[in-house]
């Protein structure tokens, strides 16, 4: 256990050194939150991808979604999947998983 920690702490170290993030980053970031169900986190680090013009990607969109759903999430579950849908990111089984089991 504790790795996610690391990761998100990792995460954090290149932010303040004014590392530039990528969408590679912040997936993983992401989905260190997707393990513990951190998912207020998880959508935060999603909304600055876009604050800061990182393109997100369904890896990105899933493992928020899947935050949200160990959060007990799922009206913002359902937001999310909607929001893949709309923006055409594609989906896969882990999203629609997620979303179902949300609810």
């Amino acid at each position: 256990g504790g790795e996610w920690e690391k990761s998100l702490l990792l995460f954090k170290q290149f932010a303040e050194r004014r590392v530039q993030s990528s969408m590679i980053s912040y997936s993983a970031a992401i989905s260190a939150c997707a393990k513990t169900g951190l998912w207020k986190k998880a959508l935060r680090l999603l909304s600055t991808m876009t604050q800061c013009k990182v393109q997100s990607d369904i890896i990105a969109f899933g493992a928020t979604i899947s935050a949200c759903e160990k959060g007990g999430e799922w009206e913002t579950t359902l937001r999310l999947v909607r929001a893949v849908m709309q923006n055409r990111l594609g989906s896969n089984t882990v999203t629609f998983s997620a979303a179902i089991s949300a609810c």
